[in-house]
């Protein structure tokens, strides 16, 4: 009788050893997630500066011309009309 009680004791113990260290929901498998969840958080970090750029750049070009004015400039070359174009070449 103590033989069989101490063998599902052991036996008991085993398995729960197993799910602590090497099963879903081990330490290893937590540390795994909590990583997980950092790289995350500053992904997310990233892109909500990234959507509030946007978002102040979206609310600048509906106020006025002179920043569709300065996009078209920078980013296409634009030039107005009567204007002369220089291009400055460092050497």
């Amino acid at each position: 009788m103590k033989q069989t009680i101490l063998v599902s004791m052991t036996l008991l113990m085993l398995s729960l050893q197993y799910r602590l260290w090497v099963g879903e929901g081990s330490l290893a498998h937590a540390s795994g997630l909590k990583e997980q969840v950092q790289r995350m958080q500053s992904e997310n970090r990233s892109i909500s500066q990234r959507n509030a750029i946007l978002k102040a750049e979206i609310i600048d070009l509906r106020s006025g011309l002179d920043a569709i004015e300065e996009k078209a400039r920078s980013e296409f070359g634009l030039v107005k009309q009567n204007e002369t174009f220089f291009l400055l070449v460092d050497e």
